[in-house]
């Protein structure tokens, strides 16, 4: 039974920090590409960003400089680094788990449950 365990979520304040976790079980971690994606309420899902095993990126335009998506496929954990928080970030984050290479949020195989993050002004 495949697993993903989103945790790093929380408050912060406007211009802050927070590191987001995914440990990944029941699959070959360094065989799948991982992604995050979030959902802020009334809104779909998009796309952040994406590693792939050898550690190859894409950022969407509008997180490039801010987010930084990284594994460790030892510990079966992909993880995102979020800095300069902005109000508009808040939204519940969720990773997931690709076989292709894809951007898209129907081509994910497997996804967590969330993690809300809310940023304050």
């Amino acid at each position: 039974q495949v697993q993903l365990v989103e945790s790093g979520g929380g408050l912060v304040q406007a211009g802050g920090s927070l590191r987001l976790s995914c440990a990944a079980s029941g699959l070959t971690f360094s065989g799948y590409h991982m992604g995050w994606f979030r959902q802020a309420p009334g809104k779909e899902r998009e796309f952040l960003t994406a590693i792939n095993w050898r550690g190859g990126n894409a950022y969407a335009k509008f997180v490039k400089g801010r987010f930084t998506i990284s594994r460790d496929n030892a510990k079966n954990t992909v993880y995102l680094q979020m800095n300069s928080l902005k109000p508009e970030d808040t939204a519940v984050y969720y990773c997931a788990a690709a076989g292709m290479w894809t951007v898209r949020v129907d081509e994910y195989d497997y996804w967590g449950q969330g993690t809300q993050v809310t940023v304050s002004s």
